[in-house]
């Protein structure tokens, strides 16, 4: 619980991705991709109760070896590939009753730590926000990227973002990076979102923030869970 409220984790992870498959439960540094968060989220000093949504019997299988509860199987029509990724989040608050704030956490983003989740959590509570999600830095500015007309000709995707030749002038951004969203269960079921003007911003490094989408990205992973990246 934070601040007497409780609090649920959900951990999200399907059978049939694509990009990378079987990808949750693909070894990196030497253990399932998902048991990285599942143990951020068991280390976590807020959450009462972490669970997994999932289709797939073999991750429910790994999971649970890892000390993750699976109450429940995901319905297969919340596993298909345009399912919306809040859908399996919304279910699992259904499902399991009432709790005051829910925590998604996706196995994709094995670098994050119990303390972002905690983190997070308390800028949420303690804030005033209804949903808080981590974001970091991103590698390149939005400021100094182009689109091509038809002809081929670079165009500025941010209007003002020809006018900077310096990297210390450009305006500071902030992009997702998928490790944490925390939302008021009540608010996040009237506004099936956890993205909106009322939420908030947690801030993580950006060597905490990799997110799984490639084989590429599972590599890196792997060599840093390794050892291999002090």
């Amino acid at each position: 619980m934070i601040d007497g409220r409780s609090v649920l984790a959900v951990i999200t992870a399907r059978g049939g991705s694509k990009g990378v498959p079987r990808k949750n439960i693909r070894l990196v540094g030497g253990k399932p991709l998902i048991a990285w968060t599942i143990a951020a989220g068991l280390g976590s000093s807020y959450i009462d109760r972490l669970v997994l949504s999932s289709d797939d019997a073999e991750i429910i299988r790994v999971a649970e070896s890892w000390g993750c509860e699976a109450p429940f199987v995901r319905p297969a029509e919340l596993a298909r590939d345009d399912t919306p990724g809040i859908a399996p989040v919304l279910h699992a608050i259904e499902t399991l009753g009432s709790y005051d704030y829910v925590v998604l956490l996706q196995p994709t983003s094995p670098l994050r730590s119990a303390a972002d989740i905690d983190g997070c959590l308390e800028h949420c509570a303690r804030s005033g926000f209804s949903a808080c999600v981590s974001v970091t830095e991103p590698d390149k500015s939005p400021y100094w990227m182009y689109t091509l007309d038809a002809a081929g000709r670079m165009q500025p995707l941010m209007e003002e973002g020809g006018g900077f030749t310096r990297r210390q002038d450009l305006p500071q951004v902030y992009s997702l990076n998928g490790a944490v969203y925390v939302a008021d269960c009540r608010w996040l079921e009237r506004n099936r979102t956890f993205i909106s003007p009322e939420t908030g911003a947690y801030r993580m490094p950006r060597e905490r923030s990799i997110d799984i989408d490639s084989e590429t990205d599972l590599a890196f992973a792997n060599f840093i869970l390794s050892g291999g990246l002090k």
